[in-house]
């Protein structure tokens, strides 16, 4: 209706506090721009194999491919594999109801049941408790497409690729996660009105 929503990590983001600032002062500026401009290229590429992949594309695993990003993606595979009757790769999503926008990673079916499914890389293996958001990301995207389409995806799955480690796998349901997203809906509502 033109009405202009934040977008999810947008809205995420406001609840990091000042985080990121303590870590960019830690370690330095420059040091941050390159951290986080690798990190960034390296989700985009493993994005873009992940996505080939589950469109049977052929030829996407060529020579420009970097070793790291290969193994990677073999390690990946099976997990991969899980995926099945996907709806949706790369689409973007909005809640009237939520007043948040954003764009999933995938919409399919992981071991038979209707998922949203998010891709991330790391450089080391995740806790739990270090990526609730990621958590409350895939729950935000769950709600949007149910009120856009009225379909269910009540499973979240959220896959890592570890440098040089075994990829993880988060299978979750969204319903543990709506309490405390309502919540910070509302708080975000209270502290961004203009």
């Amino acid at each position: 209706n033109g009405r202009h929503l934040p977008s999810v990590t947008t809205f995420l983001s406001h609840f990091k506090g000042d985080s990121i600032a303590k870590w960019r002062k830690k370690v330095g500026e420059e040091e941050a721009n390159k951290i986080s401009t690798r990190a960034s290229r390296r989700g985009t590429k493993f994005h873009s194999l992940m996505e080939s992949y589950i469109s049977n594309q052929e030829g996407f695993l060529d020579d420009k491919v970097m070793p790291d990003m290969k193994q990677a993606f073999h390690q990946f595979v099976p997990i991969l594999d899980k995926v099945d009757n996907v709806h949706y790769l790369e689409t973007m999503l909005y809640s009237e109801t939520l007043g948040l926008a954003g764009q999933v990673d995938c919409i399919a079916e992981y071991d038979g049941l209707p998922s949203i499914i998010d891709f991330k890389t790391s450089l080391k293996p995740k806790r739990e408790d270090w990526i609730l958001s990621y958590f409350e990301q895939c729950t935000c995207y769950s709600l949007m497409y149910e009120e856009m389409t009225g379909v269910q995806c009540k499973q979240i799955v959220v896959m890592i690729a570890v440098d040089h480690e075994q990829p993880q796998v988060f299978v979750r349901n969204r319903r543990d996660y709506i309490p405390e997203l309502a919540r910070k809906i509302r708080q975000f509502r209270d502290e961004t009105i203009i």
